[in-house]
């Protein structure tokens, strides 16, 4: 059962008029849209350029310019490994491979199984490369074969 409630115009106005006389409310209204839907629909472009009197391309600038701000619903589950240099320098480009592998898709994109991989610059956790977060929970020290078992561990809560 999602946490997030499903998308309709009704409840999307709803938020945008709840944000429109905030400082900056363009990126603050996307980011609501978030919160309450998991993601920011397509139809809220025109929506929020509508109400918020900005146009259709400053509202998709702000949405394509923000990583953290999604355009579909998330997947199931998240791996972003570090690729900054404290991490690189102790094997996390092994385990970007590794995952890849594992999970038949290059950095960026969403695999088969709903598991994103992405790539980020620095978790905080450069003491323990090299470094992960997965569904939010960090993890350090990874080795190549412990990035398989958390895969696959991955895989079985999705099946």
């Amino acid at each position: 059962m999602s946490a997030f409630a499903p998308w309709t115009t009704e409840r999307a106005e709803a938020v945008v008029t709840q944000c429109a006389s905030r400082p900056g409310p363009v990126l603050l209204t996307l980011q609501a849209l978030q919160l309450e839907f998991g993601y920011v629909h397509p139809d809220a472009v025109p929506l929020v350029a509508r109400s918020l009197n900005v146009s259709r391309a400053e509202v998709h600038g702000v949405l394509t310019y923000y990583h953290d701000l999604r355009t579909s619903p998330a997947p199931a589950h998240s791996v972003r490994i570090c690729v900054a240099e404290a991490c690189q320098s102790v094997g996390s480009r092994d385990l970007m491979h590794r995952a890849e592998s594992e999970l038949g898709v290059s950095v960026g994109e969403r695999s088969s199984d709903t598991i994103d991989l992405e790539a980020v610059y620095c978790l905080g956790n450069c003491a323990l490369g090299p470094a992960a977060l997965v569904d939010g929970q960090l993890l350090g020290r990874l080795s190549p074969p412990q990035m398989s078992e958390v895969i696959a561990a991955l895989r079985s809560e999705t099946a």
